[in-house]
């Protein structure tokens, strides 16, 4: 392992940032990383996947570990299921694209959402109505203190919208080197009522969808809406989309009758937060080096020489005219490293 001196991290993040890191080791292995986490210079080191949902707001004081661990199997199966194994530095869609090629449905939906699988059950990612608790079977974690490797089952993570107990009680004190799927071999049930799946495979002149159908079809939404991070620099989604009691929600349709609104319980409405920020006048709008996305208003772009000071600057902004408009606070879905 090659331990590198203050490493520009440009091409590591997706916002394209260029910040330095004191000191820079990229890992291939659980047993290189359990090495790495005794080597006192790296105490309190920043853990680093494929960058897409970090926005780095200055030069690193903490060197900075990237996990690289590959590889992708079926460890498990039978007649109806398989358990694929994964190394937390496969990309993600690449895991995707394998398990539809072998004919293994239940992450279709999640085609093209950019990142590692390490950071798949931190942030329990979701689009287009599948979430990864929804075929997640355990992942492999080592302690950072202890270097002791533990299996954490579903019930351990605690899963929620956008969440995990990685991002809060076990935040820092884990790293991911291994995600298991359990994923269906025949019969697949495909999703398709959501974010409009079935309207784009309708275009695509598709009657009877496969799990490589829906991938495409997915594939293809997200083009249209979202900007590649490798010509103008983002990390998807900024916001998450919010959650409110729903006499909140009813009082902004009362307003805004157009409202997209989604049913989480007796209780509680999701809202869009693109169409709150799209409301709010941000859409499109650029201030200086950045601004929200012309075809997606949750897209907090780079458009060339910004700086994370600026990028949270400005989503600090959004923040506070949506919360002044519709009294809705927006939260980041990305992290924020000092």
């Amino acid at each position: 392992m090659e331990v590198k001196n203050q490493v520009s991290l440009a091409e590591f993040n997706s916002f394209g940032l260029s910040v330095n890191a004191p000191l820079f080791l990229e890992v291939t292995s659980s047993l290189a990383l359990q090495k790495v986490l005794k080597d006192p210079r790296f105490k309190n080191a920043l853990i680093l996947g494929g960058g897409s949902n970090v926005l780095l707001l200055q030069n690193l004081s903490r060197p900075v570990i990237k996990i690289s661990i590959p590889g992708i199997r079926v460890v498990e199966e039978n007649e109806q299921s398989a358990i694929v194994s994964a190394g937390a530095g496969v990309v993600w869609h690449d895991l995707v694209m394998w398990c539809i090629a072998n004919n293994l449905g239940g992450i279709e939906n999640l085609s093209l959402i950019p990142g590692l699988v390490g950071a798949a059950p931190i942030q329990n990612i979701g689009a287009y109505g599948v979430e990864l608790k929804d075929v997640f079977h355990n992942a492999i974690g080592i302690g950072r203190k202890t270097g002791d490797s533990k299996i954490f089952e579903a019930e351990d993570c605690e899963f929620g919208y956008r969440d995990s107990i990685f991002k809060n009680e076990l935040k820092d004190k884990y790293v991911i080197t291994t995600l298991r799927l359990s994923l269906i071999k025949s019969n697949h049930k495909l999703n398709l009522e959501y974010g409009g799946i079935s309207q784009t495979l309708d275009e695509m002149g598709v009657v009877a969808p496969t799990l490589d159908d829906v991938a495409r079809a997915v594939i293809r939404i997200r083009r249209k809406k979202l900007p590649d991070p490798s010509k103008l620099g983002n990390a998807g989604s900024f916001f998450k989309n919010p959650i409110v009691l729903k006499s909140k929600a009813a009082k902004i349709i009362k307003d805004f009758p157009n409202m997209p609104a989604f049913t989480i319980d007796e209780n509680f409405t999701k809202i869009p937060a693109g169409w709150l920020i799209e409301k709010a006048g941000f859409k499109g709008k650029v201030f200086g080096n950045v601004g929200m996305h012309k075809n997606q208003a949750l897209v907090l772009v780079n458009y060339g020489a910004a700086t994370g000071a600026e990028l949270w600057e400005h989503a600090q902004r959004v923040m506070g005219a949506v919360l002044s408009k519709f009294d809705v606070e927006l939260e980041p879905e990305v992290n924020l490293i000092n």
